[in-house]
């Protein structure tokens, strides 16, 4: 999920940037240790660092190190969603640290930035954007009359089956078209085409609709012109008879295509092992960019070697971690911790599930091996996989 910026940051007010120099070699987990180990009790009960990120005013700190000729320096950041004083005396807490295990340190604040600033700037830019194309575009245009007024009868045409919007004709004809959504079926009607279902969506596609669908002379699979329509049509034939696939125009939608343009494309359609070849081809040179996660999601994602397939370990707040546990489990597990969890780490691939686990549980980060395609991701939930990356 692109997806290099933690979610946690978005709700943060402040980040601390801190620089950390180490005579000796140290690794992530000390230096973590000694910020909650070293400023316990400095600030009293109300800036204790574990209670801060227990109760989210202090996100998951991020520390990023590089080690020569025997010494460690590197980055600390730490996102606070406190207001600027509080803030800024747990900045001036974690620079007193003067030793990590047996090795003398240095940490010094370079700065507290304030991440509001950075959003407000993004508005900006944003409203600027908005502006410009509401002054270029006109929606007295978008339709002619003629088209608002049998819009109107052809929303009155439209039926459900199964719960699927679908035009009055597609139990008595020997076709059927499929399409994504609801307003893609409405726009076949205004065009005068009575035979087209939906299929609600990405997601679980409805055995009715894949009984329908077989039991035609010839199936068309309408998709948009963009990867999320291809990735409709490689589900739907792994589901059902395909015969032919119509494709829209590169960047376009079924839902907003004028009734010329609906007709050229099924004119042009294919058939559907011409179209899925030609598809998978263009697919196997993958130019899927790789990332690179930052080095503590890095250190999280070791645990996976240790596990099993299917099996998940929580890492909680001190940098410790739970024993095995198997997929099933996983989320009575989380909700008989006493300690907050930080982040998870499976041996497997992530699916919607794993992540609405995870987002009831509040836990932040969730770490696979790979993603499922065509699963809709909690936007509250940080989530990595090992396959994606350089």
């Amino acid at each position: 999920m692109s997806k290099n910026n933690k979610n946690q940051k978005n709700t943060m007010k402040y980040m601390i940037i801190a620089t950390i120099k180490v005579d000796g070699t140290v690794q992530r987990k000390d230096v973590v240790g000694a910020l909650f180990g070293q400023c316990e009790g400095l600030l009293g009960d109300d800036l204790d660092l574990r209670k801060l990120q227990r109760s989210a005013k202090i996100g998951m700190i991020e520390v990023n190190l590089k080690s020569e000729k025997g010494k460690v320096s590197g980055e600390i950041l730490i996102p606070s969603s406190m207001d600027n004083v509080e803030t800024a005396i747990i900045g001036a807490a974690i620079s007193t640290i003067e030793r990590i295990g047996p090795c003398n340190s240095k940490i010094e604040i370079k700065e507290i930035q304030d991440v509001r600033a950075t959003k407000r700037t993004q508005v900006v830019e944003l409203a600027k954007d908005l502006l410009l194309k509401l002054v270029s575009t006109s929606s007295s245009t978008s339709k002619s009359v003629i088209d608002e007024v049998r819009s109107v009868l052809t929303t009155e045409q439209s039926q459900f089956y199964h719960g699927l919007t679908c035009g009055p004709n597609i139990e008595t004809s020997s076709s059927l078209i499929v399409c994504e959504g609801r307003n893609d079926v409405r726009n076949l009607l205004s065009a005068g085409i009575k035979n087209a279902i939906c299929t609600d969506g990405a997601g679980e596609i409805k055995q009715e609709l894949i009984d329908l669908a077989n039991s035609k002379e010839s199936v068309i699979v309408a998709i948009d012109g963009d990867r999320g329509g291809e990735m409709l049509l490689l589900q739907l034939s792994e589901l059902m008879k395909v015969d032919f696939v119509a494709q829209a125009p590169t960047g376009q939608e079924w839902e907003l295509l004028p009734i010329k343009t609906i007709t050229k494309c099924l004119a042009m359609k294919q058939p559907s092992e011409k179209f899925i070849a030609r598809i998978s081809e263009n697919k196997e040179p993958s130019t899927k960019e790789k990332i690179k996660p930052p080095q503590q999601i890095l250190d999280y994602a070791e645990n996976i070697e240790k596990l099993d397939p299917r099996e998940a370990i929580l890492i909680f707040e001190d940098d410790s971690t739970s024993d095995p546990i198997g997929a099933s489990k996983l989320a009575s597990k989380i909700a008989e911790s006493t300690q907050t969890v930080l982040a998870v780490a499976y041996n497997g691939q992530l699916s919607k599930r794993m992540y609405d686990i995870a987002s009831g549980a509040g836990v932040p980060t969730i770490i696979g091996t790979s993603l499922k395609q065509g699963e809709e991701i909690n936007s509250d939930v940080e989530i990595w996989a090992t396959s994606d990356w350089n």
